[in-house]
């Protein structure tokens, strides 16, 4: 199970909106085949496997990270593919929040005499699939929230400069990060003072990640590099000039208005467009204001935090838009991940709730 796992963690990403999905094969004490979903159309791990095992696998041992689909989607059930090919015993590392799923693989496969055993490295599997688990279930986007920082707890100077914080070493996790998400979100205050082109360069990636920019008056500059056409860009604003929102649509970018409130965006209604947009994981880049409304409305999964060997002094923190009186209030986090990275300190935080 831990090869099928670790199968499965080479397409992190590259799979949405479909899970990310690997399988091992076992005869005689043997692998006589394995196989990855690759990406959505293309054929699940299950009958990769089972084309690599041929005849093999018959009366064979079936290791796989997700439980098999049980429905016709864009491919045929893989329940059905591994009763056809006379397999003896399925082990599945979790079941699959699918409701079109949801035991009904597993159920398929008992019916046709195939023991089954379920919960083999359960935990390790159901953090692979994090993203896709939440989406699947609340058709909203797993939320990431990215955060470079100081040993002092700043994300930028007081003028706002903050290239670069972190080492080289950091910023090409957070390309990786960028390459395993749906889509890349930032306000237009970072727009107009970082002009980043949010795409992934310092990895290689096999897709373009859909950009997205919170612009509550349409304030992006049409000579924005977020607007090179280099990847899929998408600008939510609510009180947009008709004109420049005609010119920005002539070039290929997506302006969609939704309901604002002391200039801030429904964030509820960002994740709810996204999340029919098929965004399964959704990476916010900042600012401070995005960074803090995201965490005030409790609208964030997971945050990744870089903190470098770096003292500011003064500067911008992370979270802006409230503050607490209470040391014993606020929302408590908990830490799952801690290491290092070249010269910084990479953390990966999760709500409590």
């Amino acid at each position: 199970m831990k090869r099928a796992i670790a199968l499965a963690k080479t397409r992190k990403g590259l799979t949405h909106p479909n899970p990310t999905v690997g399988c091992v094969i076992v005869k005689g004490g043997k692998i006589v085949g394995e196989g990855v979903h690759l990406k959505a159309g293309q054929p699940h791990a299950e009958v990769v496997a089972l084309k690599k095992a041929g005849s093999r696998a018959k009366g064979s041992t079936v290791y796989v990270t997700l439980e098999p689909c049980a429905h016709y989607g864009r491919t045929p059930p893989c329940s059905l593919e591994l009763i056809k090919a006379g397999v003896k015993r399925v082990v599945v590392a979790t079941l699959d929040p699918n409701p079109k799923v949801a035991g009904k693989g597993i159920e398929n496969l008992r019916r046709a005499g195939i023991d089954v055993t379920v919960g083999v490295c359960e935990e390790d599997a159901k953090k692979l699939n994090e993203d896709f688990f939440h989406w699947v279930t609340t058709q909203t986007p797993f939320v990431v929230l990215k955060i470079a920082q100081t040993l002092d707890g700043f994300i930028a100077t007081e003028d706002g400069e903050s290239k670069w914080i972190t080492s080289q070493d950091s910023r090409k996790t957070v390309h990786r990060l960028r390459c395993e998400s749906s889509s890349i979100l930032v306000g237009v205050g970072t727009v107009l003072k970082d002009n980043p082109q949010l795409t992934v360069r310092l990895v290689s990636c096999e897709k373009k990640p859909l950009r997205v920019v919170l612009d509550s008056y349409l304030k992006i500059p049409e000579s924005a590099k977020i607007l090179d056409n280099s990847a899929p860009t998408l600008i939510f604003t609510s009180k947009g000039d008709p004109q420049k929102i005609r010119r920005l649509e002539e070039r290929g970018f997506e302006v969609v208005k939704i309901p604002a409130e002391g200039g801030l965006l429904d964030l509820k209604e960002v994740l709810k467009v996204l999340g029919k947009r098929e965004v399964v994981q959704l990476l916010v880049e900042g600012g401070a204001k995005i960074f803090g409304q995201f965490f005030r409305q409790k609208l964030w999964n997971k945050l990744v935090v870089y903190t470098a060997p770096k003292v500011f002094g003064s500067g911008k923190p992370p979270f802006e838009g409230f503050k607490l009186t209470d040391p014993q209030g606020g929302e408590v986090l908990r830490l799952e991940n801690l290491k290092r990275i070249g010269s910084d300190i990479y953390a990966e935080y999760y709500p409590l709730r």
